[in-house]
């Protein structure tokens, strides 16, 4: 029998995110793994360090759910339609506790990024010229090229003890296959000492082969791969559904009151068994009206001259 990497979601987040763990969590505008951090906040895990390009809203609700203690990013907001409250009040001071917080470019995340995937102990760019991100974090720091004696800048790398990461499939071996924005996913998994991939479905293992130039993430590098269908909403999985943008909308408001915030949790999050029962609270209409079209991708022909 072919080994698996199969988990539930339950399990997945009890063997691999630990209290104090740092956890990189990652998905540019699509595939993002909202239905993990609802387990993480479900059990309860504290003080993670955690790393996400984009801090959206799976942040201000990790944040929320008291799980966060120290915080890496390159962006702050709700996708250009409102405020993370939740953040907002943690780096203010006026939360329920203190937020350890350290600030990046795009481009610096990244570069952390590449590093750690490719086992650097620091990695240069050129970008935070004329920036006053310098001043204000303490790791970018500049050294004089050994070709010539211009000044670059040099960040540190991340290596986290988990990534966290959601794609449209896999197979049980844990090759993992994603299209559409494909982001810093492939960087952060070689980058961690563990990986967790949650996908819309688990598929034949010759689904996989027959298109392997979609497998971002092979099974060397993945730890667990969770079925997770619905896994990433709010957020939208190219080809499977769309963007829930009124959620977008409506997050301004729920996270600007604390004890509405509290309320939100308790209903989506701690109330529930798991994120099955997330998907049935919201009803089949609900789904069936963030459906994406049915748009195929024409057919390659991989063959050689000897098949």
């Amino acid at each position: 029998m072919a080994h698996t990497k199969t988990m539930t979601l339950r399990d997945a987040i009890a063997e691999f995110v630990h209290d104090g763990s740092s956890v990189a969590i990652e998905g540019f505008t699509h595939i993002i793994p909202y239905a993990a951090a609802h387990e993480i906040i479900r059990q309860r895990k504290r003080d993670l360090t955690v790393y996400r390009m984009t801090a959206d809203i799976v942040v201000d609700q990790l944040l929320a759910g008291d799980c966060v203690k120290s915080l890496t990013s390159s962006f702050i907001g709700n996708s250009s339609v409102g405020s993370l409250h939740e953040l907002r009040r943690r780096i203010e001071g006026k939360g329920r506790g203190p937020l350890d917080y350290h600030e990046y470019s795009h481009g610096g995340m990244i570069a952390r990024y590449n590093a750690g995937a490719s086992g650097l102990p620091f990695y240069p760019l050129l970008s935070y010229a004329g920036s006053d991100l310098p001043e204000v974090n303490e790791d970018i720091r500049v050294i004089e090229s050994p070709y010539g004696g211009e000044k670059i800048y040099v960040v540190p790398p991340i290596n986290p003890d988990v990534a966290i990461l959601h794609a449209q499939r896999a197979d049980a071996k844990g090759n993992v296959q994603i299209w559409g924005l494909t982001g810093i996913q492939q960087q952060v998994a070689y980058a961690a000492d563990k990986v967790i991939v949650t996908v819309e479905e688990l598929v034949a293992d010759e689904i996989v082969t027959s298109d392997p130039n979609r497998t971002l993430l092979p099974s060397h590098v993945v730890d667990a791969v969770v079925e997770v269908p619905k896994g990433a909403h709010p957020s939208f999985v190219q080809g499977y559904y769309d963007r829930d943008g009124d959620f977008y909308r409506r997050w301004n408001d729920i996270s600007k009151d604390p004890e509405v915030l509290a309320d939100w949790l308790n209903e989506w999050i701690h109330e529930l068994d798991g994120h099955h029962d997330y998907v049935n609270k919201q009803g089949r209409a609900f789904w069936e009206q963030l459906e994406s079209p049915y748009v195929p991708s024409l057919p390659v022909n991989y063959g050689s001259r000897n098949s």
